[in-house]
C-alpha cells in the first residue's frame, strides 16, 4: 500500500519538475512533495531561478505558510536533497531542521559536491532515506545537468526542419518558412528548455536570426552561442538584442577591431583551438560546461550539424517534417561520403508526434545517453 502511496507522491513531485524546465537553469530541474502520514500534501514546490529558493525549500515554505507541521512527514523529491553552499543553503538541512521524518529520492546527485552527501547527512540525523522510485523519469528530466556533471559537457540536441525529402534550405537559401507555424512554437518550446542556443557564422550573415524564446509569458532567455573562426559576426546581428550572455568563439589568432566591435555589445569572444574542419567543438562544449550550460540547442547549418555528428558529440535530433517535396538544395547534416550503410549513425526514435500539418521525430544518437 506505501509502494503505490510513493509512486502517486512521486509523480506529483516529477509533475512540479517539470514546471522547473525553463527556469532553474544551471540548476537541476526538481520537485518537492512533503506529505502527512495519513497521505495529506502539506507542501509542494520546484526549484526557482538561479539564487532562489530549491524546491525542498519551497515545499517547506507552503506547509508554513499553511500553518502545518511537517514533523514526521515524507519528503518525495526527485533529485537527492543538496548538501553544499552554493547560491542557497543544503536542502538536506533544511529537511532535517524541518523534522521530516522520511525522504524517498528518485535518484542521487551526480555533483561531485553532493553525490550521496545529501543522504548521508539525513541518515546520520535519523531521517529515512528510500532512493530510486521513479529514477529513469528524474534522470531524463534532467539529461542536461547529469551529462555536464558526469561528462563535463552539455547534452547537445540538434533542431532541424526540412521538407519531407531532407531539404533544409533551398539552392538559394531560403527556407522560412517550411514548416508551420504550429511546428515553430514548438520549437520555441524547445529553445526555452535550453541553457544555451547555437549557430554557426554562416547562418547569422544568411538569416540574421534573433535566436530568441518568443513564447507568451516567456522569460529567461537562452545564451547565444556563435561558432566563427574569423570573427565574421556583425556588431549589429540581431541576436544581440535581449540582455543575455553571448559567447562567440573564435580562432587564436583572430583578435583586433572586430572583436573590440562586439565585446562593446557585450559579447564575450573566446578564443578556441581548432580541429581538421574548424573550431575544436570537444573545446567548445567542455567550455560551456564550465559556464554552467546543460542543454546546448543547434539551429544551425549542415555543416555544424555534420561536425557534431561526426565527431560523436550530437546526442539527440529534434527534426520536423513538413509534408512538401522540394527540388535540390541543402541537406539536414553534411556527412560526407560513406562507402557502406554500416557507416550510417545509428538512431533511435524517442517519440514521434503530429504537430499541425508536420511531424515531429525526436531521436537519440544510438548509446549517447549510456553514461
Amino acid at each position: 500500500m506505501e509502494l503505490s502511496n510513493d509512486v502517486r507522491c512521486m509523480d506529483e513531485a516529477l509533475r512540479f519538475a517539470r514546471e522547473a524546465m525553463s527556469i532553474s537553469s544551471p540548476n537541476p530541474r526538481v520537485g518537492c512533495v512533503i506529505v502527512s502520514a495519513e497521505g495529506q500534501v502539506l507542501g509542494a514546490g520546484s526549484t526557482q531561478p538561479a539564487g532562489q529558493a530549491h524546491a525542498e525549500v519551497m515545499a517547506l515554505r507552503e506547509a508554513q505558510s499553511r500553518g502545518v507541521s511537517v514533523v514526521g512527514a515524507t519528503a518525495y523529491v526527485t533529485l537527492e536533497p543538496c548538501a553544499h553552499f552554493g547560491r542557497t543553503g543544503p536542502c538536506c538541512d533544511a529537511l532535517i531542521r524541518a523534522g521530516i521524518g522520511r525522504v524517498v529520492a528518485a535518484v542521487s546527485d551526480p555533483n561531485p559536491l553532493v553525490a550521496g552527501q545529501g543522504f548521508s547527512r539525513l541518515r546520520a540525523a535519523g531521517v529515512e532515506v528510500v532512493v530510486g522510485l521513479r529514477a529513469a523519469e528524474a534522470r531524463e528530466l534532467n539529461i542536461g545537468f547529469f551529462s555536464r556533471m558526469v561528462r563535463q559537457r552539455p547534452w547537445v540536441r540538434l533542431k532541424i526542419a526540412a521538407s519531407l525529402n531532407g531539404v533544409s534550405a533551398l539552392d538559394n537559401g531560403l527556407s522560412q518558412w517550411i514548416t508551420s507555424e504550429a511546428a515553430r512554437s514548438d520549437g520555441h518550446a524547445w529553445r526555452a528548455r535550453a541553457c544555451a542556443i547555437l549557430s554557426g557564422v554562416g547562418t547569422v550573415l544568411a538569416d540574421d536570426p534573433r535566436l530568441t524564446v518568443r513564447l507568451p509569458g516567456s522569460g529567461r532567455q537562452p545564451h547565444v552561442v556563435v561558432l566563427d573562426s574569423r570573427l565574421r559576426t556583425p556588431s549589429s546581428a540581431k541576436l544581440f538584442a535581449t540582455g543575455r550572455e553571448h559567447y562567440i568563439y573564435t580562432s587564436p589568432a583572430d583578435a583586433g577591431d572586430s572583436r573590440r566591435k562586439l565585446e562593446e555589445r557585450g559579447a564575450t569572444v573566446i578564443p578556441s583551438p581548432r580541429a581538421e574542419h574548424g573550431l575544436d567543438l570537444q573545446a567548445v562544449l567542455s567550455d560551456l560546461a564550465r559556464r554552467g550550460v546543460n542543454e546546448l540547442h543547434v539551429e544551425a547549418g549542415r555543416s555544424v550539424n555534420g561536425g557534431f555528428i561526426q565527431s560523436g558529440l550530437a546526442d539527440e535530433l529534434l527534426v520536423y517534417l513538413a509534408p512538401t517535396l522540394l527540388g535540390s538544395g541543402y541537406g539536414m547534416a553534411d556527412l560526407g561520403v560513406m562507402d557502406s550503410l554500416a557507416q550510417g549513425k545509428a538512431l533511435q526514435f524517442r517519440s514521434i508526434d503530429c504537430l499541425g500539418p508536420d511531424l515531429r521525430i525526436v531521436a537519440r544518437i544510438a548509446g549517447s545517453d549510456d553514461f
